[in-house]
Formats: structure tokens, sequence, C-alpha cells
């Protein structure tokens, strides 16, 4: 990694590492659920337990499916609902807005408790999903439009680092409660109460950071698009360079302007070389959230359990090793491999490598099922399935984590980017929502048989589809046209340099009327 390049983009990063603070508050939301719901204390204040003691299985896992995938429903809807806002009001304010919206929906869930049932805690989550969900769609297109095109993969695979940091840090904390505080309300309130932080720093970061170029070329702010950009690139406003990146976002907005002149959200799905886009977007997440990684992540200590991690301590910690193996692993592939290894190959040995290991994790557990009796050591084959599902989660750090919202941020143009990440959102968060409520009934009902049918899915479904797609490592956001055919090469080429032209005559006029003005 060029250290001239970090430094020259070091704005950009800034920008990225605050924006992404709401994408660590999307994996901590995704990750806390399931363990909070684990906690002895939380099972017998709101009724999760039977008369005489034992665990009601069918209850605990109905509040922890409903705790987990109200989540995802209020996401669903934050997410189809951050388009027009996004669109009407710029980048950097909607995302402040939702992060209120987010941090009214944590305070519900932190006041939950004695009178306050657990409907405060579903609202609570409704709330907060609907921020999540609009920050969640509205962040990656905002961090992908101010970074450069050299860097733009590694900037955007930030997300999924900061996703991964959310999950181990819920994990740790769920840890810590088990392990120090056995009862009494904060059992849930520090867990949920801890959501402000990301959330706090985020809303007081953004105002430290500039509006997205292309969103205020698109509204024909021309000179405070200029501006931005050479502000995020560390040049000057005159710098050749910056001048022709503005020519490329102009001819790609003006293009598209004329393309769709008169014409509404139709048109936006409909139009010349965009439908195939929203199919992509929607089939990739749907593969993704079917490929397994979140059924662990939400339920990592159930899973655990499964596998002979008895205990509620035992599990949180394997749950924990496995955050922090996700968050390394994740960071080194995006650091490091990201803008080398290309997108197709990075997403099809991802698919390949999880699919293996669930097979292998399926066979494990069909031929040594974990003891009946809890014992204090693990076995050995429940070590191996653990030590699988850390070597799966590297797999999945190196392709199908990071990559989806990738290669969704790079293949919209400007002008119905926000629409194509609110629709990829919004499908990641249904598909998310469907899954989260099923799998605590998987677990229970499919057994081994789970792994097996999460492994076909990634070696049949997410190898194939890897194979299928374009690629668009190293292309900038104004080439994906040329590649889905929304315009010619040759098109693209007489509009860039008539648009270089306007440019240069716009500069020069500038120019001799300093000039003249110097002169009088």
């Amino acid at each position: 990694m060029n250290k001239d390049s970090i430094f020259q983009n070091i704005r950009v990063y800034w920008l990225a590492f605050i924006v992404y603070w709401g994408i660590v508050l999307f994996g901590y939301d995704t990750g806390i659920g399931g363990g909070v719901v684990s906690q002895g204390y939380f099972k017998s204040h709101f009724g999760l337990i039977n008369p005489d003691g034992s665990a009601n299985t069918k209850k605990a896992n109905d509040v922890s499916s409903n705790v987990v995938s109200v989540l995802q429903a209020g996401a669903f809807f934050g997410a189809l609902g951050s388009a027009p806002l996004s669109s009407a009001i710029g980048r950097k304010w909607s995302l402040l807005l939702w992060t209120i919206v987010f941090a009214v929906g944590a305070i519900l869930q932190t006041v939950a408790g004695g009178s306050r049932g657990l409907g405060y805690i579903y609202a609570g989550r409704v709330i907060a999903g609907i921020g999540i969900g609009a920050i969640s769609a509205v962040a990656p297109a905002y961090v992908s439009e101010c970074s450069p095109k050299d860097v733009r993969g590694r900037i955007t695979g930030l997300f999924q680092i900061m996703v991964a940091i959310g999950v181990m840090i819920s994990y740790f904390i769920n840890l810590g409660i088990s392990l120090h505080i056995k009862s009494g309300p904060r059992v849930w309130r520090i867990p949920f109460g801890f959501q402000l932080v990301p959330a706090g720093i985020m809303a007081f970061g953004l105002l430290t950071v500039k509006e997205s170029p292309r969103w205020l070329a698109s509204k024909n702010r021309t000179e405070d698009a200029i501006r931005n950009l050479a502000y995020l690139r560390r040049l000057s406003p005159d710098d050749e360079r910056i001048r022709a990146e503005m020519a490329e976002i102009e001819a790609a907005i003006e293009e598209e302007r004329e393309a769709r002149k008169g014409l509404g959200l139709r048109e936006a799905f409909f139009g010349k070389g965009n439908f195939i886009r929203f199919v992509i977007a929607i089939v990739i997440f749907l593969l993704q959230q079917w490929g397994g990684q979140n059924s662990v992540n939400y339920y990592a200590p159930q899973i655990f359990q499964s596998i002979g991690y008895t205990g509620t301590s035992n599990s949180l910690l394997a749950s924990g090793i496995y955050g922090i193996v996700k968050v390394v692993a994740t960071a080194l592939f995006v650091f490091f491999l990201v803008d080398s290894l290309g997108r197709k190959m990075s997403l099809f040995i991802s698919a390949m490598g999880m699919g293996i290991l669930f097979f292998i994790i399926g066979a494990l557990l069909k031929t040594h099922p974990p003891p009946t009796t809890p014992t204090a050591t693990p076995p050995p084959a429940s070590k191996a399935m653990a030590a699988m599902l850390y070597l799966y989660v590297c797999f999945y750090s190196m392709g199908w984590g990071p990559l989806p919202w990738v290669y969704v941020s790079d293949i919209f143009p400007t002008r119905t980017r926000h629409y194509g990440l609110a629709t990829a959102s919004a499908s990641q968060w249904l598909f998310n929502f469907v899954l989260s409520k099923v799998t605590p009934d998987l677990v229970t009902d499919l057994g081994y048989k789970i792994f097996l049918m999460f492994a076909t899915i990634n070696i049949a479904g997410m190898a194939t589809f890897s194979l299928a797609i374009p690629e668009t490592k190293g292309r900038s956001l104004e080439e994906m046209d040329i590649i889905f055919g929304s315009v010619s090469a040759e098109q693209r080429r007489a509009d860039i340099e008539r648009q270089e032209r306007a440019l240069e005559h716009e500069i020069n006029e500038t120019t001799s009327e300093r000039s003249i003005g110097e002169k009088a």
C-alpha cells in the first residue's frame, strides 16, 4: 500500500472513518440481540422460563428471533425511505438526521424493564432499525462518491471492517456481563445503552466532513463540488487532476440527465443498462444472507452451544474469539488484497472455501454429536468444529463479507446510485429479517443439516454467481455505464472531451475576469 496514497487521501479516510461509525452500530446491533436474550436474568425477568425453572425453548426462540428480527424489519423501511431524503438534502445532513432517529430507538431499548416490558425493547429495536437501515444505504454511497478510484475498493471495504468491529464489541460486552453482572436490569441496559456511544461519535464527527462532490454536481452546484473535490484530494481547485475528475463526473451526470429527461422512478429502474444492475444488487445480497454467515453472527452463542460449547460464558467466549478472527481477517483482506485479487476471483474463492468448511462441520456434527450433559471443557470434536467456524469466517471476510457492498457501490451511476443502494440495502434487510426470524428454529429443528444447507448454497449458488458477474476492479464509477451498456465507449470519450473544453473555457473566463478586476 503506497504511503503517499494514504496521506494524499487522508481526508477521504477520515470521512470514511466518521461515516462508518454508523456501520459499527449496524454490526453491534446485529450481534447484541442474541447474546442479551441468552442471559439467565433476562430470561427470568421477561418470563422465558417455565414455572419449574426449566428453559422454555419455544418461547426463548420466539423472543430471541423477535428481538433480532424487528430491527431488520425497521431497517428494511429505513433503507427504502433513505433515497428521497438523501437525494433532496444531501448525504451528510440526511446521515445526521438518521443518527438522531437511531438514538431515540436506543434510548427506548435501554429504559425497558420493570413495568416497561418487552414492548419497549421491540419498539426501540424497530425505531433504531429504521435509523440503521437508512445509514446502511446512505453511508456506502457517500463514501464511494468521495473516494478516488485507485483506493475505492479499500475505502468502501472499511464498511465490513466496521461491521466486524461492531459485532466483536457486542460479543465481548455480552461476555463481560455474563461473567460480572448476574442479575438486575443492567444485564440489558448496558448493552443497549452502549449503542449511544458510536451514534454520538458519528453525529459530532459528521460536522467535521464535507458534502459529496458528486451530489453537489448533480444539484448544479459546480463551484462547491470543485471546492469539495479539491479539499478531499488535497489539491488546488485549479489542478489538472481535479479538472479531469470533475469533467468525468459532469459528463456522467449530463449523460444521465439527457437519457432520463422527464422520466421518473420507472426510468431509474428500467432505463437502458439499469435493470440488470438492480437484479445483481438484489441477488448478491440474497445469496450473502443465505450463505450462513449472519445466522452465525446473530446467534453465535446458540450455535456454539449446539456444537458442544455448553454454559453461557463458554459459548460467549467462543463467540468473542470468532469476532476477533473476523475483524483481523477482514482488515487483512481489505487493506492488502481487495484491489489486487479483483472482485470476481475473491467472491469465487470465498464461496468455495465457506462451502467446503460448512460440509466438514455438518459431517462432524453428524458423526460426533456434542454430549447431552454439560461438560467443563468442550470435547475434541467440538473444538474441531469451532476451529472450522474460525477458518470459515476468514474465507467469508475475504469475499462475501466486504465485497457485496463494494460491488453494489461500484455499479450504479450517480443519478440512480441512491436508488440502487437503497434497493440493495432494503433487500439485504428483508432477507436478513426472514433469516433471523427462522434461524433459532432451524438450529433447533435441523441440527447438523443446517450446515449442509448453507454449504450447498455457498457452492451451488454463490460460487456460480461470482463467475457470472462483470469485473469492476480499477474502473471508475463513470466507466460502469460502458460495462453495463448504458452508453458506448466512443460516446463517453466525446462527452468527457466536451466537458473538459467547457471547464477549460469556464476557468479561462474566470481567470481573465479576475485579471481585469485586478487591473481595474
